[in-house]
């Protein structure tokens, strides 16, 4: 296991995208929000999705240099188009968008279709949050990344269908909610892939439809499938985000036969509140801050453990690992080596 700093891993990243074929903007966007998500301990997010969007990048799954276009536009409302670009890039220029009609309107619902992986997906209500407006966000694929068995199916029908949300805190970090409605991300299988090592029970279905603690399991031949979280409740959650982020975008829900199933495509829903529209943002924060303070003072139910609230992992990990470096398998950190050497980005100047 290698430890990097974020602070020569970033203008590493950067180059090898900047070499890929994305303007120099589109690569530092890209390598500040993969090497955030690393910081954040969404390993599955962060730096083990070069490789992967490098090979995306080269089989034109994703396509670089592309910017938010908007399809619809009727004022608190938007869609956006993001023409198969990165997710990175798209996403941050459609939360801006919906920010601004958030401000004009109280509130905005925006769409975006058709975008690249839009990577981790509390980085959106984050920045939400830091402008002062509370949202929720509901993610899915059209079909490429079909990965998750329905409550009672014994193979893959869903998309792992994240949920996420957020809202602003009053002289500190916003609150951020960022779940997959599967039981674990497809990212964090291949972390524990990488890693060699196994992961909990009650996570994956091999490819004949049994319970696994393999995550090799998951990519053999049959493929393997994750389970939902909770059960039907999870099961339930990514049949809407189903219908909310790829139905109603026009991006399509899971099936193999939309017609963007053979390539990577996100697609989200999201709900965009000014806190001052509904009353009174002081009075929205204060009574935030009363939610926040009364269940801290829940008594730990391990003696010496926090009561957390969301996002305070993530805050923790972050200050963590900016001190002591972001930790890279070996596997992850090979692969990250070949896709740099194979477009000539000499590892050594960084």
């Amino acid at each position: 296991m290698k430890k990097i700093e974020a602070a020569r891993m970033e203008p590493f990243v950067a180059a090898i995208f900047a070499a890929a074929g994305s303007e120099e903007t589109e690569a530092a966007i890209i390598a500040a929000h993969l090497v955030e998500a690393s910081l954040m301990g969404h390993d599955s997010h962060g730096l083990i999705r070069i490789s992967k969007y490098v090979s995306w990048l080269r089989a034109g799954e994703v396509v670089a240099n592309q910017h938010a276009r908007v399809v619809t536009d009727r004022g608190a409302l938007l869609v956006i188009d993001g023409n198969f670009g990165f997710g990175q890039v798209i996403g941050k220029e459609a939360m801006e968008l919906a920010a601004e009609r958030a401000r004009l309107h109280g509130m905005a619902a925006m769409a975006i279709r058709n975008s690249g992986h839009l990577g981790r997906i509390g980085a959106w209500p984050e920045l939400l949050a830091q402008r002062g407006y509370a949202s929720i966000h509901f993610v899915n694929t059209s079909g490429y990344g079909i990965l998750v068995a329905p409550h009672g199916g014994s193979d893959r029908r869903f998309s792992a269908n994240p949920i996420a949300a957020g809202v602003p805190r009053a002289g500190g970090s916003p609150y951020i909610l960022d779940i997959a409605t599967s039981s674990t991300a497809e990212g964090k299988i291949q972390v524990a892939r990488n890693k060699g090592k196994k992961l909990p029970a009650g996570m994956l279905l091999d490819g004949q439809g049994r319970p696994t603690d393999d995550p090799q399991a998951f990519y053999a031949d049959p493929p393997g499938a994750i389970l939902p979280f909770g059960a039907h409740k999870g099961s339930g959650l990514s049949f809407f985000c189903e219908v909310l982020a790829g139905s109603l975008s026009g991006g399509f829900a899971s099936n193999p036969q939309s017609p963007t199933a053979k390539r990577l495509v996100n697609n989200m829903l999201s709900m965009v509140f000014d806190p001052a529209a509904f009353g009174s943002a002081e009075a929205f924060a204060e009574d935030v801050s009363r939610l926040a303070g009364w269940s801290k003072a829940s008594p730990p139910a391990n003696p010496g453990e926090a009561v957390l609230l969301p996002g305070e992992i993530e805050r923790k990990t972050y200050a963590e690992r900016l001190a002591d470096g972001l930790p890279v398998d070996e596997e992850t950190w090979s692969q990250i080596v070949a896709s740099a050497t194979s477009l000539g980005v000499a590892i050594s100047k960084f």
